[in-house]
């Protein structure tokens, strides 16, 4: 294994432990969950070929339904956000030629760019969750609410750990 697999296969098993341990039992004003466990998957390579990708945000949401027992949800989110990860990126970075690297980050996508990214792929998460978890429109806000503020909250912690993963000639917040 080269270097970056086991970078990536590092911070998953981090990850996934901290969603399963901590992360799974919080619940900000009843609306708001952290979801950390998807930046990974939002962080993979872009040359990491499709059948892999889906391979790995499968299992990656197979590992957290088994913790959380919420029978394949996260695997069906994860692979519908897998799916749509290629096609997101490149509808922020036309040009994937002038990325010096194949890893999506501030360093190579511009702040702006990455944080539009990793919030629209965030956003496609927990709408899908959300809307398979309640499976019914009948509370359309509390809905919608629990999708912003999931979303947000997500965000920033993946901001932060992204913050924290950075090497130290890589921009940093």
């Amino acid at each position: 294994m080269n270097k970056t697999a086991i970078k990536f296969t590092i911070i998953a098993m981090v990850l996934v432990l901290i969603q399963a341990v901590v992360l799974d039992n919080v619940c900000l004003f009843n609306v708001a969950v952290p979801i950390l466990f998807i930046y990974v998957i939002f962080k993979l390579p872009m040359t990491i070929g499709i059948n892999s990708l889906l391979t790995i945000s499968f299992l990656l949401g197979l590992t957290i339904d088994v913790f959380s027992n919420s029978y394949g949800m996260n695997s069906l989110c994860c692979t519908v956000a897998a799916m749509s990860r290629n096609g997101i990126f490149h509808l922020y970075m036309p040009r994937v030629d002038s990325m010096p690297d194949s890893v999506p980050s501030m360093r190579t996508m511009g702040r702006y760019t990455y944080l539009k990214y990793l919030s629209t792929m965030t956003l496609i998460y927990c709408t899908l969750i959300f809307a398979i978890e309640a499976l019914t429109f009948f509370n359309v806000w509390l809905i919608i609410a629990r999708i912003v503020a999931s979303t947000a909250l997500s965000l920033l912690l993946m901001l932060a750990v992204d913050s924290l993963t950075t090497r130290t000639n890589e921009k940093r917040l």
